[in-house]
């Protein structure tokens, strides 16, 4: 994780402000970007994928808690509410919305730069929030069922979790069908041969599409390979 390049997202509509903390984050070498319309700021968001918000409270058309309440139905990313407005209703106000922290202006430069350092460390670096397994750059996360390659994210069935868990645990080592069987009925899956046939096409469809051909390998009359 150390050479992430971490991107903040900047939603402070005095131009000053917000040109000068992107300065300053990027001698922090962390990328950043300033929100250019205040109506789509979640266009924005989703566009640009942040690692941590900065949000104002006081925005053009719609305010700070509108889209702090937007980001957090689509993302748990970390956000740092940067207001004037710093009286305790305001802040209580915004970690209630589902803010991570509250920095009253005028701020210090460094004192914000410091802060998000450490909200980064711990959100990113310290603890992986979900196990995984990893395989030609694909990762299997095992607390949500879902695989990333290449900042794509596979949603998984019950089933092909289960297999690909399986095979990527054997990796190396052809693991028979009649293993991977039994590894769904575990999960109340009972399945017959057709079915893991059909189970495994599928999956296969599914990691050509995302770039990782091949990654399963057939033994004929064994099992299943991840080499």
């Amino acid at each position: 994780m150390e050479s992430t390049v971490y991107r903040i997202l900047i939603v402070e509509d005095d131009p000053g402000i917000a040109t000068a903390v992107a300065q300053q984050a990027q001698m922090w070498e962390m990328d950043a970007r300033c929100v250019k319309d205040f109506r789509d700021v979640l266009g924005e968001f989703s566009a640009y994928d942040p690692h941590l918000v900065l949000l104002d409270i006081a925005l053009p058309f719609f305010n700070g808690y509108h889209w702090c309440s937007e980001i957090r139905k689509v993302s748990k990313v970390p956000i740092i509410f940067i207001s004037s407005a710093s009286d305790n209703m305001n802040i209580v106000m915004a970690i209630n919305m589902g803010a991570d922290d509250f920095i009253a202006k005028p701020f210090d430069q460094d004192v914000l730069m410091a802060k998000m350092q450490a909200m980064l460390r711990r959100t990113y670096d310290f603890a992986p929030a979900i196990p995984t397994l990893e395989h030609r750059g694909a990762l299997l996360n095992t607390g949500d069922n879902t695989l990333t390659y290449q900042n794509q994210q596979l949603s998984l069935t019950k089933n092909e979790y289960r297999i690909l868990l399986t095979l990527m645990e054997n990796k190396g080592r052809v693991v028979s069908r009649e293993k991977l069987m039994q590894r769904l009925w575990e999960t109340d899956s009972y399945i017959d041969e057709n079915t893991l046939t059909v189970n495994v096409n599928r999956l296969r469809k599914k990691l050509d599409a995302i770039g990782l051909p091949d990654f399963i390998t057939t033994k004929f009359g064994v099992g299943y390979l991840i080499a």
